[in-house]
């Protein structure tokens, strides 16, 4: 416990230091011109959120996002089961302004992002009155935005990496960055294309084996425009994704099959090549005005948005041959032609007011209050049918108040929402004939208070109680009763559109230090869960979306940082602060234990480990290590995990040149090939239980570059440090909303 806490007082001096001492050489340069500096940490915890850099982090920024998301120490992806994050399930944001999607579609989404357009991801673990109570228990936040500077900046980052699980497959990723400001406004331009090939292997319970090939591309531009008006700001953003993949499987298996033309079924044995297509374009225009006040800390903002999604998805079969059983009778080589063609459309607008103001209360405090107004449509089609028509409309109003009292910090809030929804969907019975069924309406009326009291026992040291109710509303991914992923002779995986939304109560408590040291645990109740499970019937598997009745997740976590240097340099020594705090070898170590309770189901806990190396090398080289571990014969929501959900060790060797102008990067992405996905279902209505085994070739190597190209302004330059002074709230061009 002494080492442990001489770590700490270690750091937090440490910190200190980077934070009062100035660099000479920086005081030398200001008699020629202006020098901007920007200092950014690792990761950074705040009271309500965990805020994780990417735009310096060369060991999460080299692939696409979602490998760089499942590298961040407590976070759980999986295909089967969506993000949680300390045992909270995730609700992803894109900078500022919810996906509303899960599971494949968003897997998807995020692979066909490049991550060194990421500038960093910050996970609210604790949100506020402020933002929309359908957030349930956190949000993950990916802010792609970055500051405009009263200068021309250009940079440009590319990456080239390779797996060779049983051939070589290659991915490239470029992307180019401009933005600047003069005295009237600030623009920004932000363009890339993400190119990767990667291979799928699935065992589906012996009935069905398959191997893909996946060819993924992905585009997308970001725009931005800031105009100054007095003392107000008039933001306009306008962005748009566009990924296009295509599928190439090879699958064998056994299953009951139509016989002939008759209306017979008989066992055979099969094979078949498919292939799919999916074609998905997100558009999103959003415009800001802040008005701005004498008093700095009085704000009053008002923000409309638009957002319109477009998704295809087709399969087609190229042949298939099939053997049946018993008497034995071969099928000569046919095609079965289109078998799935599918299409989703979901359109947002929202508006909303957001007002804050200093309040004297107590020692000081501060008033927050605003509303919301949003609506959105989501429709598919299926061959022509339109199966589904979904509207939600929700209005929502908030007020919150923060005080502060001697050592104690205070936050009290409630957010009132109302909603409509409805919607009808629609199918072929046996008989051809169509059925409609209006979907189970939801039109409620709900409060969700918040509330949160913090010690700060010391500087940098504090003490959390926090308390919040949320709701989540099922993901459009959910809903969607049609297939958008993969159909076998013998597989089914639909939506569910009668889905209810999630309750949450969400309770924590948590001692947090410097920063970087923390340990805390947390509990959520939620009701109506939205889950999948995965069910065998027979020669059959249907994969499916339900709600759990009642569920509690519980989480314990701990995270330490270790400087080495208190192994090697005598205390006298290190408090004499003769080193540069940018320079020096630490190790971060995360823990955490959760456990899901659900109703007549055992699961068992699990531990999530992570470990997180930064290394010195000679000629300035940086060297990061990560390995992540999640023990097996974990219990996760209906799924036991027979092999650990994270088993990688990733490497990671970085290099400066040109005055910090040009970063390269050479890697290793899960360099013993462990990562593998294998679990077996527990299913709430009983039946026969069934394994199922995904492989990815998540073992790859590469290079990646970033280059920050000269502008006039010769001086301007960024300062990274890993123990970073204090956070610049200066805003850009695209504003993260809330």
């Amino acid at each position: 416990m002494k080492k442990i806490l001489f770590t700490l007082s270690v750091l937090g001096s440490v910190l200190g230091f980077a934070q009062e001492t100035k660099d000479t050489k920086t005081k030398e340069k200001e008699i020629e011109g202006v020098v901007i500096t920007k200092t950014k940490k690792a990761i950074e915890q705040k009271a309500d959120r965990t805020i994780f850099d990417f735009s310096e982090q060369s060991h999460l920024n080299n692939g696409n996002v979602l490998e760089g998301i499942k590298k961040l120490p407590g976070l759980v992806s999986t295909d089967i089961a969506g993000m949680m994050y300390q045992g909270k399930v995730l609700d992803v944001y894109l900078n500022g302004r919810p996906l509303n999607i899960s599971s494949n579609e968003l897997n998807s989404f995020l692979e066909g992002m490049p991550a060194n357009s990421v500038e960093r991801i910050e996970v609210i673990t604790q949100p506020g009155a402020e933002f929309p109570a359908t957030s349930g228990g956190a949000i993950m936040n990916i802010i792609t935005n970055k500051n405009a500077n009263k200068y021309l900046t250009a940079t440009y980052s590319g990456n080239y990496n390779f797996s060779n699980e049983d051939k070589l497959r290659s991915r490239t990723s470029n992307s180019l960055n401009l933005n600047a400001r003069n005295k009237l406004f600030g623009w920004q331009l932000s363009v890339g294309q993400n190119y990767r090939e990667s291979m799928l292997n699935t065992n589906q319970d012996n009935l069905m084996l398959s191997n893909t090939d996946r060819v993924g591309r992905g585009y997308f531009a970001k725009a931005g425009m800031t105009f100054d008006l007095g003392e107000d700001r008039l933001l306009l953003n306008y962005d748009i994704y566009h990924n296009k993949n295509d599928n190439y499987t090879l699958s064998d298996g056994n299953a009951i099959l139509p016989y002939k033309d008759t209306k017979l079924f008989r066992e055979a044995d099969f094979g078949a090549f498919d292939a799919a297509n999916t074609n998905n374009l997100r558009q999103e225009a959003v415009a800001t005005y802040q008005v701005r006040f004498d008093d700095k800390l009085k704000k009053l903002d008002f923000q409309f948005g638009y957002t319109k999604s477009d998704s295809k998805f087709g399969q087609d079969n190229i042949y298939r041959d099939v053997t049946y059983l018993d008497p034995i009778e071969i099928v000569p080589l046919f095609s079965d032609g289109n078998i799935l063609q599918n299409s989703s459309d979901m359109r947002i607008a929202n508006f909303k007011v957001d007002y804050s103001q200093p309040l004297k209360i107590l020692d000081e405090g501060k008033v927050s209050f605003g509303g919301l107004y949003e609506k959105q449509n989501f429709d598919t089609e299926s061959k022509g049918l339109t199966n589904l028509e979904y509207q939600r409309q929700t209005a929502s109003t908030y007020l919150e108040f923060q005080a502060k009292l001697k050592k104690f910090d205070f936050i009290a809030g409630v957010r009132a929402e109302n909603y409509d929804i409805s919607g009808v969907t629609r199918l072929m019975d046996k008989d051809d004939k169509l059925v409609q069924t209006d979907l189970i309406p939801f039109n409620k009326f709900k409060l969700f208070p918040n509330a949160s009291v913090q010690y700060n026992v010391m500087n940098q040291v504090h003490a959390l109680l926090n308390y919040n109710k949320k709701i989540n509303l099922p993901s459009i991914s959910a809903l969607n009763p049609n297939n958008s992923t993969f159909q076998g002779p013998n597989t089914q995986v639909t939506g569910n559109p009668f889905l209810q939304p999630t309750i949450f109560d969400n309770y924590e408590v948590k001692i947090s230090a410097f920063d970087y040291a923390f340990i805390g645990y947390s509990v959520s109740n939620a009701k109506n869960q939205v889950a999948q499970i995965i069910r065998r019937d027979g020669k059959n598997i249907f994969n499916e979306q339900v709600n759990i009745s009642n569920m509690k997740i519980h989480n314990f976590n701990v995270g330490l940082p270790i400087p080495f240097m208190i192994f090697t340099k005598p205390l006298s020594e290190i408090m004499k602060f003769d080193f540069n705090p940018d320079k020096i070898n630490f190790m971060y170590l995360y823990a955490g234990y959760q456990k899901h309770d659900i109703d007549n189901l055992k699961n068992n806990g699990f531990w999530i480990f992570n470990l997180m190396t930064q290394i010195l090398l000679p000629k300035d080289i940086k060297l990061t290590a990560n390995y992540s571990y999640l023990t097996p014969r974990a219990g996760y929501f209906y799924f036991t995990a027979e092999k650990p959900f994270n088993n990688s060790v990733d490497i990671t060797l970085t290099k400066k040149f040109m005055d910090n102008r040009l970063t390269v990067s050479i890697f290793g992405n899960d360099i013993l090939n462990g990562q593998v996905m294998q679990i077996r279902t527990n299913n709430p209505t009983g039946g026969e239980s069934l394994f199922i085994r995904t492989k990815y070739d998540s073992r790859n190597f590469g290079l990646s570059v970033n280059y920050k190209i000269p502008t006039k302004n010769k001086l301007a330059k960024e300062d990274p440090n890993i123990l970073n002074s204090k956070k610049e709230e200066t805003g850009g061009v695209m504003q993260p909303g809330q």
